[in-house]
């Protein structure tokens, strides 16, 4: 039985990938969450499973084998991104693609990303137990290195299967501790043979938690995601001169914390000023040689910037930017800043856009329309092929924490939602 015949509707007419009685199993979805939660489980409820770790390596062990259990064809490319295929009657069109990532925060929670890798594979497990199978073959994705707590820049093999980076390029990034990318994916036995980029992908969706606060807030089950903000990263470093902290005078004293200090406070003032949208967070902060009796006299830091709007980016940055020539000219101080990464506002396909919101319809959920404040690997994918995201309520809108929760009843509408997309694009007729 193929999803278009299940999907017939009054007088035979065929609705394509909506049938209003199908769903995935919602009890074999949160044990499935509650299970995976065990790999790089921490005392307080949380995950800890930094990407390419051992803990990461075990998981991706459970996806694998999970997957071929479900029927589907396992590869992995270079990256380690794993790639997991349910045929469709028609292997010549390229597959609809889904997924997220399978890494955490080192204080992560259960949902931050996991959920749409689960989600997906009950997809597959659904589609399985209805017997039914899609035109356009299926494709389940679990991406390398979305959080970017280890290894920077974040959502790394997700942009080099956009064109960001080439393979050599991310390969040869290292962590705190000098361990490259290749040396942890070798440690893990993740280090595929299949091209970055080599996999042709007709579309993609991605579901996730919102990470915010507004779809509790308004009562509402589902997000029909627009877009993603744009984001840019920086490093810095304030460097003044350290000496005694008993018997320099505080009118000489060159000290780097304080300039930081004031430069944060500027920080916060910056996005203030381009409220309500705008954001931004010094994450990190680490004092060079520190002690108790010293003035401080390097401060390494960085810094995230983020909003809906590219021109506003920029006046962030050149606010930025003359606020620390200010601070570094009063307080005698050098402030260095070093852009590292900016990704551009995003737009997601319209078609896509829409095919999620007929889905959240023909379902019954409450939805509105929304941008994501968070990047994610569809914000990379969208340039090169079809995207859009789902998004699902989190309580309180917390994330990148231990607390993290989501419940049940949404992580499956989440899923439904996603199944009916994924149904309608698998299925519908071909370009």
């Amino acid at each position: 039985m193929t999803a278009e015949t299940e999907a017939a509707g009054p007088g035979g007419r065929a609705h394509p990938g909506i049938s209003h009685n199908l769903r995935i199993d919602g009890s074999r979805l949160w044990a499935t969450i509650l299970e995976t939660a065990a790999f790089g489980a921490t005392p307080a409820g949380g995950i800890n499973r930094l990407t390419l770790s051992p803990e990461d390596g075990a998981v991706r062990d459970w996806f694998r084998t999970a997957c071929e259990a479900a029927g589907l064809e396992v590869g992995v490319d270079e990256l380690g991104t794993q790639f997991a295929l349910r045929r469709g009657r028609d292997m010549s069109r390229p597959p609809v693609a889904f997924g997220s990532h399978l890494d955490t925060q080192p204080t992560g929670g259960k949902f931050d990303g996991i959920l749409g890798v689960l989600a997906g594979l009950e997809v597959m497990r659904s589609l399985n137990d209805a017997g039914l199978e899609t035109e356009a073959p299926l494709l389940l994705i679990n991406w390398t290195n979305e959080e970017g707590s280890r290894f920077a820049p974040a959502m790394m093999a997700s942009a080099a299967y956009a064109g960001e980076f080439t393979a050599a390029e991310i390969l040869a990034k290292r962590d705190a501790a000098g361990v490259s990318v290749g040396e942890a994916l070798d440690a893990i036995g993740y280090r595929g043979t299949e091209p970055v980029g080599a996999r042709a992908i007709g579309a993609f969706v991605e579901l996730h938690i919102e990470q915010g606060p507004i779809l509790e807030a308004e009562g509402r089950t589902i997000g029909v995601v627009e877009g993603g903000q744009g984001i840019a990263w920086f490093d810095g470093t304030v460097t003044g001169f350290e000496s005694h902290a008993g018997t320099t005078p505080m009118p000489r004293r060159r000290d780097a914390l304080l300039g930081l200090a004031e430069l944060a406070l500027a920080v916060e003032g910056i996005a203030r000023a381009h409220s309500p949208s705008a954001v931004a967070t010094m994450g990190e902060a680490v004092i060079g040689a520190p002690s108790r009796n010293v003035v401080p006299g390097q401060v390494r830091f960085t810094l995230d910037m983020r909003d809906p709007e590219s021109a506003t980016l920029d006046a962030m940055e050149a606010a930025l930017q003359e606020a620390a020539a200010g601070i570094g000219a009063r307080r005698n101080l050098a402030i260095d800043l070093e852009r590292i990464w900016r990704k551009e506002p995003v737009p997601f396909d319209a078609d896509l856009v829409a095919a999620v919101d007929a889905a959240a319809e023909a379902l019954g959920h409450g939805r509105r329309r929304i941008v994501s404040g968070a990047g994610h690997d569809a914000c990379n994918l969208a340039g090169r092929v079809p995207t859009t995201m789902i998004f699902v309520p989190c309580k309180d809108g917390v994330s990148h924490n231990e607390s993290e929760s989501a419940t049940p009843a949404d992580c499956a509408a989440g899923a439904d939602v996603l199944l009916h997309t994924l149904l309608a694009l698998a299925d519908a007729p071909r370009a």
